[in-house]
């Protein structure tokens, strides 16, 4: 019998809506090639070490060199609207194959850019049901990826070469579950649900392992956390957003460090979103309210801001997701700009 999920309360819900900014596909160097620009733009700007380089952005398919099929410019005459666009892109998320997940709560969907065989496909449920509110995405091991969304309080997954995102059973209630990652080598899933403010720790089959947090403001304890990165080195980082910091915990759940304070300036976390590191140790942090990428080392020293609120190239509008791939590719899910912009990290003056 299927238990009674519980009403999340206005609370719960003015939380998520401040969360659910974005999502973003993405194109690493495998991917397709991009129009070069005029001028390469980086950060710091010269005579200042580069430390990122703008690549490229993105609003949808043809943008990634997907060009459409008949029938899909036979849907677009008939609906007036191009649903592989992106609308507001909430998370990205790449999986073996050249393929790239957008979360868009904008199209009720999860839209899947197919890079290898040129073809584009928005993903929802079975029979065709929205998911309505996508917020959180992981890949696994073997190709498959998981989507969190917020309003109907369940995780998804999408098989290896799948088009439906099917519900995966779980041994516990969530609330309103947003960021989730995943332990390649166990298996494991990491789920944080923002309206209990905890993350659950899930079996490969959905047991439930283990609760972490809980509401509060010490060490390990939450206050409507939405995102969560798990590092190569088995630790999870999560954005603890309305106790304006970052915490790190070990593979189990055992607190590790923190860092991060309220405030409006550079290094400060006011409303801190996606997070994400890559291969040197440094941790990118999204924040909506600052409208930027802010970069701290793995201690969580701030190093390094970019952004502000705007619609050009390294500029944003409440970024929410962030991904990095391959060669330290980053993608940032430039929500309210409809769009995902992609970095490349230089190696230059970040340490």
């Amino acid at each position: 019998m299927r238990r009674e999920r519980k009403r999340p309360s206005l609370e719960v819900w003015a939380a998520v809506c401040s969360l659910v900014l974005v999502a973003g596909c993405a194109t690493t160097a495998q991917g397709p090639k991009t129009r070069p620009e005029a001028t390469e733009l980086v950060w710091p700007a010269p005579p200042s070490d580069e430390r990122l380089a703008f690549v490229m952005s993105f609003t949808g398919a043809e943008d990634l060199g997907i060009k459409k099929g008949f029938l899909r410019r036979l849907r677009v005459f008939v609906g007036g609207r191009s649903p592989e666009r992106l609308v507001r892109p909430m998370a990205i998320v790449e999986s073996p194959g050249n393929r790239y997940f957008v979360a868009d709560p904008g199209v009720r969907g999860v839209h899947l850019f197919d890079l290898q065989r040129g073809r584009y496909r928005l993903i929802k449920r079975e029979n065709g049901d929205p998911l309505p509110s996508p917020v959180g995405l992981a890949a696994g091991l073997v190709g498959e990826v998981y989507v969190t969304d917020s309003r109907l309080a369940a995780l998804y997954m999408i098989e290896p070469g799948g088009d439906v995102a099917t519900e995966v059973p779980l041994d516990a209630l969530l609330s309103q579950p947003t960021g989730v990652a995943l332990d390649k080598p166990s298996g494991r899933i990491y789920l944080v649900d923002t309206g209990s403010h905890e993350i659950k720790i899930f079996a490969r089959d959905g047991a439930l392992l283990r609760r972490v947090g809980g509401r509060g403001i010490g060490p390990g304890k939450f206050n409507y956390p939405t995102m969560i990165w798990m590092t190569d080195a088995g630790e999870f980082l999560v954005s603890d957003s309305l106790n304006f910091r970052t915490q790190v915990f070990d593979a189990e759940g055992n607190f590790l460090r923190q860092f991060g304070a309220a405030g409006d300036g550079a290094g400060f976390q006011p409303q801190s979103k996606g997070i994400a590191t890559d291969s040197h140790g440094h941790v990118y942090v999204t924040d909506s309210t600052l409208h930027a990428v802010q970069i701290f080392d793995s201690s969580g020293t701030f190093l390094y801001r970019l952004g502000l609120r705007g619609d050009g190239p390294g500029e944003f509008w409440l970024p929410a997701g962030i991904f990095i791939g391959e060669r330290d590719t980053i993608y940032v899910a430039d929500s309210y700009n409809g769009r995902i912009q992609v970095f490349r990290y230089t190696g230059g003056g970040v340490q």
